[in-house]
């Protein structure tokens, strides 16, 4: 037989050729999804917000709303044929600024920016063991924190970039650079400025986050190494330094860590004044998170010696995915509770569909349009949400002695 007419023979792909096809793949379809979901421009559009919610992020009444609208003061709401008022975040922001300007009480703070002397507020939100919740955490968090008034900077210091394209970013795609443009060794670094992106919540920026943070896990060993240089030495300080370029342009820098115990993890511990500990309340969760916090504080004491300032303003436990009827679930949150009392939050994050089923649509509960989910469960799920979050931001305004 000819060699020329035997059959060619397609060898197998190896485990990281398929890997590295299939991953391509996803990204390439969820790409299209995304240009379908969102304007060409990959810009996500944010929904108008109704008078009551509008009403409950600024802390006044909604009649107080109705007054200025009809008295011409102020932006107009849209209405509708039925008179149903809304406003935009923009217009949100207008509303502040003007009652900041004409409101009658000295008390309230409808422009909550941070005074002179008052601290950045750095929280990382952590947890060893991934499906715990914190990147959902981390986002709302973000947002609520920006409808309420702050100036927020969300960080996702997470290379598989959940938080990213929660918010719109898919930054193999988008070829967005990350925080380690920032805080890597070489004469690459540039200011962090220039690699802040705008989100769809006005007050909100983000860092996205992409693969190649994952090289910071491995050039910092090899910085520390480096005899000629003290750059690795002192690696927990690099994501401080950088925000310090930022730091009068934000209140808040909410930091999601990636769900393992590395030097990403540790740079931005240093960084926090806070920190905020997701846990899902099922015993192997707790097992894991038993590690992690001995893991993190044999880590942490020779980080300390070193130089390295961990002092935090607070930190919590946040229960999250948790369903009250679940007997095992509510043993496990009293069990923690009666350990850890004063560093439990007291409200409890819920599982919900409302929040998965928005994910589908890579939005949040404050971005989802109400109608597309049940009405009980959306309303259920959101007064949970902002429970978690305003207890949150009572501790950012209490660490500014408010």
């Amino acid at each position: 037989m000819n060699a020329n007419s035997i059959p060619s023979v397609k060898m197998p792909l190896h485990f990281e050729d398929q890997i590295l096809e299939q991953g391509d793949l996803i990204s390439k379809k969820l790409h299209l999804l995304s240009v379908q979901a969102f304007p060409p421009n990959a810009r996500k559009n944010l929904r108008a917000f109704t008078l009551a919610e509008v009403a409950t992020y600024l802390n006044v009444s909604q009649s107080t709303l109705k007054k200025l609208h009809l008295e011409g003061k102020g932006p107009s709401p849209q209405t509708s044929s039925s008179g149903r008022r809304t406003y935009t975040a923009e217009q949100m922001l207008e509303l502040r600024q003007y009652l900041d300007q004409n409101g009658r009480s000295e008390s309230r703070m409808y422009v909550p920016h941070r005074r002179p002397g008052e601290k950045l507020q750095v929280i990382a939100v952590v947890n060893f063991k991934g499906g715990s919740g914190k990147t959902t955490s981390a986002a709302h968090l973000a947002q609520y924190l920006a409808l309420t008034g702050l100036r927020v900077l969300a960080v996702d210091l997470d290379p598989q970039a959940s938080l990213s394209s929660l918010y719109g970013f898919q930054p193999e795609l988008d070829q967005v650079s990350s925080i380690y443009d920032a805080i890597r060794y070489d004469d690459l670094k540039k200011p962090l400025s220039e690699i802040i992106r705008p989100t769809n919540f006005p007050g909100l920026d983000i860092v996205p986050a992409n693969l190649e943070l994952q090289e910071y896990e491995y050039d910092t060993p090899l910085a520390m190494s480096n005899r000629s240089s003290n750059e690795g030495k002192t690696f927990f300080t690099r994501i401080s330094r950088a925000l310090q370029e930022v730091e009068a342009q934000y209140d808040v820098v909410v930091v999601d860590c990636p769900p393992q115990l590395g030097y990403l993890t540790i740079t931005a511990l240093t960084a926090a004044t806070s920190v905020l500990i997701t846990i899902h309340p099922q015993m192997l969760d707790v097992m894991s998170m038993g590690q992690f916090l001995l893991m993190l504080g044999g880590i942490l004491k020779p980080i300390r010696a070193a130089g390295a300032e961990v002092n935090l303003e607070w930190y919590r436990y946040l229960i999250t995915r948790y369903e009250p009827t679940d007997v095992p679930q509510s043993q496990m949150v009293g069990f923690m509770t009666t350990m850890f009392n004063e560093f439990m939050l007291k409200n409890q994050m819920l599982k919900s569909t409302a929040i998965s089923d928005a994910g589908i649509t890579k939005q949040s509960l404050y971005e989802v349009d109400k109608s597309s989910i049940n009405r009980g469960t959306y309303e259920r799920a959101i007064e949970s949400m902002n429970s978690v979050n305003g207890e949150i931001a009572s501790l950012i305004h209490a660490s500014w002695g408010r």
